[in-house]
């Protein structure tokens, strides 16, 4: 199972928000170039995020993105759910309807399993563990840390 770039960079950017958490709202530009994320590309990775109440955006001469919430209140399964969707590795998990032999595969119950891994991981994962761990790496640039 390989999570998209859409979840990739997406968490980056939370990421720097959240690290920059307390200053003025943070241009998208700046956050593209410091993440080497197409601005293109991260305008896109953003507007999930404002509509699921991650991130608010501010107007004006000091405008820009910033959090919505507290980074401690912001679980990963949220972000990969608004960026991703499902994390199930086969479709027939997250819907038995496609396949007609869902209820009798053995090996639907394996990719089950690693489903529920993933979310559980995801599910007690927040942002603000990321804060964290990024500044015991020493470093709380995260440009300098890929996810």
């Amino acid at each position: 199972m390989k999570l998209s770039t859409r979840t990739r960079y997406g968490t980056r950017a939370l990421l720097e928000l959240a690290l920059r958490r307390g200053e003025e709202p943070v241009f998208l530009k700046d956050i593209a170039g410091q993440q080497q994320i197409s601005l293109q590309y991260l305008e896109h990775l953003i507007a999930p995020l404002i509509a699921g109440g991650i991130i608010r955006t501010t107007k004006g001469p000091k405008g820009g993105v910033s959090l919505a919430k507290e980074p401690k209140d912001i679980r990963l399964s949220e972000i990969t759910q608004l960026l991703e969707g499902s994390v199930a590795p086969v479709e027939c998990v997250s819907n038995p309807d496609v396949c007609e032999r869902s209820g009798l595969c053995a090996t639907r119950d394996v990719w089950s399993k690693l489903k529920d891994a993933m979310n559980g991981v995801l599910e007690t994962t927040t942002l603000q563990d990321l804060v964290e761990r990024q500044k015991e790496k020493g470093q709380e640039d995260p440009s300098m840390y890929y996810i």
